[in-house]
């Protein structure tokens, strides 16, 4: 199974770029975030035509998450509301969240609040975000405990056995992620609360699996559009795939492709793929 993330920074704008990419590297799931379009115009004919399903919670200009899969999903759901209830609807009116299951193997596509800059109510909104991630995990792994018990003797755990965590992250978790991590306790994507915020998700279970294959710096999937930070390698890396350990375990390659950054009107963004 190969899985690739994806921030497209408008789909109908980056259209050809993805369509050409999935058809020199057709995975078997595909997951966009900053699609930046409201469902019933999101762009599916291209799709189609190459053999994709797609499954999309999107909204006007701003933010958007999708999923193109070869193989139709199953249990697809959208947003935090479906496990946290009441207390996730003003988070879930920008569309930052969707979710389905292929192969036994739950992928969680995810779009993470910039947070704009510190002390900010989008600062506080994105650590709350987080947050509700957290306890939304949580409430997964519950109910994944719970259907296993019927059928299997499980052993408890937080989150889903098999789970892939991807998208835009927004955040720096380390200072080897950016190329020049001077004052980074000032810059939002790198400070220590949206850090110590994001390991509170991964202590549930995750692992980082791009750096199971890669240890050396100097390897972003974001680069400013501004003072030719692509051409100097002036990046971030802020685009993650993380896995349980039973699916980490069975990662065999993840990597930064950075060949759509070269094009003319790129996204900002690289895909990243892993495969099991």
């Amino acid at each position: 199974m190969k899985v690739a993330t994806w921030n497209v920074n408008s789909i109908r704008t980056r259209l050809s770029h993805i369509v050409n990419w999935l058809q020199e590297n057709p995975v078997d799931v595909l997951c966009l975030q900053e699609t930046k379009v409201m469902d019933e115009s999101f762009p599916q004919q291209p799709f189609t035509d190459l053999g994709y399903h797609a499954y999309i919670s999107g909204q006007k200009s701003y933010n958007g998450v999708a999923m193109l899969s070869r193989e139709p999903l199953s249990e697809v759901s959208t947003g935090f509301t479906p496990l946290l209830g009441e207390r996730a609807i003003d988070l879930d009116e920008q569309k930052r969240v969707i979710t389905g299951v292929l192969d036994g193997v739950r992928i969680l596509n995810l779009y993470v609040p910039n947070g704009s800059s510190i002390g900010s109510e989008k600062y506080a909104y994105k650590l709350r975000w987080l947050e509700a991630l957290r306890d939304y995990l949580q409430v997964l792994g519950v109910r994944s405990q719970e259907s296993e018990a019927a059928s299997t003797a499980h052993r408890p755990h937080l989150i889903p056995h098999a789970l892939l965590i991807c998208g835009d992250f927004n955040i720096a978790l380390e200072d080897i992620d950016i190329h020049d991590p001077t004052g980074r306790e000032k810059m939002v994507m790198a400070t220590d609360l949206e850090r110590q915020a994001l390991q509170a998700v991964l202590a549930l279970g995750l692992a980082d699996v791009f750096r199971k294959f890669t240890l050396e710096g100097g390897n972003f999937s974001w680069w400013d559009y501004r003072a030719a930070a692509f051409r100097r390698n002036l990046g971030w890396r802020i685009d993650h795939i993380y896995l349980t350990p039973a699916l980490y375990t069975r990662a065999i390659a993840c990597a930064i492709d950075p060949a759509p950054r070269k094009l003319e009107q790129p996204s900002d963004h690289a895909p990243v793929w892993v495969e099991l």
